[in-house]
């Protein structure tokens, strides 16, 4: 048995044991969709696939307008060999780098998302320990971990209350710096 499946046993067991009974539980998703932090990363990652979207619809537009050509057979007899030479030589190189577009499009999306929630997760952990600190609340744990947790355990709303006070904090020093 690995280490940290060892501490969820012994947190598990001092739950059920009663020896931590102030506990709360946050919805991660819900931090994600409803707080500022949240919104902003999500409006930042919308423009940036939109951002890399837009090159890759431009060169498979492109590689769509050269394939009509191709399959244009009265365009294609008009053609001498050197030049449909020149035209599927373009278009294979134009689908290699469609390719490579999509594939970079796909890592840049893919490695910007996993930053973004390991950064809202670092800020979920820190407004929790603040909710939890003012609650009195031994623990709080992210709700997907619980087969079941009462309502009356979530801390939800007030965790994106204070992450909602953190980022407007945030925002008021990146003006003063920015003046």
């Amino acid at each position: 048995m690995n280490k940290k499946m060892f501490q969820k046993l012994l947190v598990l067991c001092a739950l059920s044991s009663g020896l931590c009974a102030d506990i709360g539980v946050v919805n991660f998703a819900t931090c994600i969709s409803d707080s500022k932090v949240g919104k902003s990363e999500q409006a930042n990652f919308e423009n940036l696939k939109k951002q890399l979207g837009a090159h890759l619809e431009a060169t498979e537009k492109e590689l769509n307008d050269l394939a009509g050509k191709i399959n244009d057979s009265e365009y294609m007899d008009g053609l001498s060999p050197e030049a449909d030479g020149e035209l599927r030589e373009k278009v294979r190189l134009l689908n290699e780098e469609l390719m490579r577009y999509q594939n970079q499009y796909y890592q840049v999306l893919n490695q910007t998302n996993m930053k973004i929630v390991q950064q809202i997760s670092a800020k979920i952990a820190s407004a929790s320990e603040t909710v939890a600190q003012a609650k009195k609340l031994e623990a709080i744990f992210n709700q997907e971990a619980c087969f079941y947790a009462s309502p009356s355990l979530n801390v939800t709303a007030d965790v994106v209350k204070e992450m909602d006070s953190r980022y407007d904090e945030d925002m008021k020093n990146q003006a003063k710096t920015e003046k």
